[in-house]
């Protein structure tokens, strides 16, 4: 009998999951393998979005409640199991100069300590392959640095029993592979932004792509295209359960689904960390494990 293979998301906020490897982790449950999302905060401090929802004094006054109740929905939707690490949300600061970041925040916590917190999930889960961020967060929100952080220090740890002793944090578990989500990369914008105005379409990511050309941005290395298209319609799916922070009618559901499916019909990452041989580019995130699972 071959061993479970086992896939573990670590997120920043409830939605993170739905908007960033969502389609992925579907494809995945599919095939029976088991997955795990592992959200670092409550989102208490992300700001209401849906502008047909904002205003609302119940959902204000209870947002970290109607968060939970959110990400319950997605991860049915999906399909994953789903738990949380449970510090707090930092907020985005903005302004300059930026203001101070809250006291108590996840961005502000020991990273080590923080991250202690993850080793214990990965050695209970004990995954072959983690997803998370790169070292810009994915964008510059201070929790999804953070997420970034203390994912690489619980890789290394969680098969550290000098680090992290086996009595308090559970045997040690050696990570196999682990991906940085890219699914907002320069290649996919430009070939969904080319193949609606080739058809006459209105494009909504123009702007995106002039402020690629703006700025100092360096493009990252794509090892990894998982086809996952037949799964996009589940993704919006559990992106849309996350009412407070996406409105349905806005820019992220401008291109018609069969476009999408045709123009770019993977979901994108970059190999961080591996243990094991694999060859790139892959199409799999468990390329290299399954033959020895």
């Amino acid at each position: 009998m071959t061993e479970q293979l086992r896939l573990m998301a670590v997120h920043a906020h409830p939605d993170d999951e739905s908007s960033k490897g969502a389609a992925t982790m579907a494809k995945y449950v599919s095939e029976g393998v088991d997955v795990l999302v592992v959200t670092c905060t409550g989102g208490e401090r992300g700001s209401i979005l849906n502008p047909k929802l904002q205003g609302d004094r119940y959902i204000e006054e209870n947002i970290h409640e109607v968060r939970r109740k959110e990400m319950d929905e997605a991860r049915e939707i999906l399909g994953v199991r789903q738990e949380w690490l449970g510090f707090v949300d930092s907020g985005l600061p903005e302004g300059d100069p930026l203001p101070p970041l809250p006291q108590g925040c996840f961005a502000l916590e020991d990273v080590d300590k923080a991250a202690g917190r993850l080793v214990r999930s990965i050695r209970a889960f004990r995954p072959q392959v983690v997803t998370t961020y790169d070292e810009n967060g994915g964008y510059p929100h201070p929790d999804h640095i953070m997420t970034h952080k203390i994912t690489m220090v619980a890789f290394e740890g969680a098969a550290d029993p000098e680090k992290y002793p086996e009595s308090e944090f559970g045997p040690v578990w050696q990570v196999a592979k682990v991906y940085y989500n890219q699914g907002f990369n320069r290649a996919r914008t430009q070939a969904l932004h080319d193949g609606l105005t080739a058809r006459g379409l209105e494009s909504p990511y123009g702007e995106w792509l002039e402020r690629w050309d703006q700025s100092e941005h360096v493009e990252r290395n794509l090892t990894t295209h998982v086809p996952c298209a037949d799964f996009f319609e589940t993704r919006d799916k559990a992106l849309i359960a996350h009412r407070t922070q996406i409105d349905p009618d806005g820019g992220w559901f401008r291109v018609p689904m069969d476009l999408q499916k045709e123009l770019w019909p993977t979901e994108d990452y970059e190999l961080a960390k591996t243990v094991v041989p694999t060859s790139l580019p892959e199409d799999d995130l468990f390329a290299g494990i399954r033959d020895n699972a």
